[in-house]
């Protein structure tokens, strides 16, 4: 791993090695996925060729590519996780966004907030 001037974090397969026999004809393009000479990945191949495997492979049915960020939101704030890390991930513009999306996964707040009210007033 390298760093850059901007001190964001980039790594440089070349550099590495892992791509020296590649010459010219591997292009950095500070990817993490990429293809064999460090171009985007092709998301038709990637769909067809790794994702629908994979999920064939693991017993699950058949989902888009795009639902993985709809999973992982869900989880992590069914779990508790806080809204606000949550949003980062799936790349919402606000906190508002995310709570209106998957607020209905989140743990109950009633009854904390019942909890609340009941002990303010014993």
């Amino acid at each position: 791993m390298s760093r850059s001037g901007n001190g964001e974090g980039t790594i440089s397969r070349r550099k590495d090695g892992c791509w020296e026999g590649l010459g010219d004809h591997y292009q950095d393009q500070g990817l993490i996925f990429t293809n064999d000479t460090g171009e985007p990945l092709n998301p038709s191949n990637l769909r067809q060729r790794s994702f629908s495997p994979l999920l064939k492979r693991a017993g699950l049915p058949h989902m888009r590519f795009h639902d993985l960020r709809h999973t992982c939101a869900t989880l992590f704030l069914s779990r508790g996780v806080h809204p606000k890390i949550v949003q980062e991930l799936p790349g919402h513009a606000t906190k508002a966004i995310t709570l209106d999306t998957y607020s209905h996964v989140m743990p109950s707040t009633g009854d904390a907030t019942a909890k609340a009210m009941a002990d303010a007033l014993a």
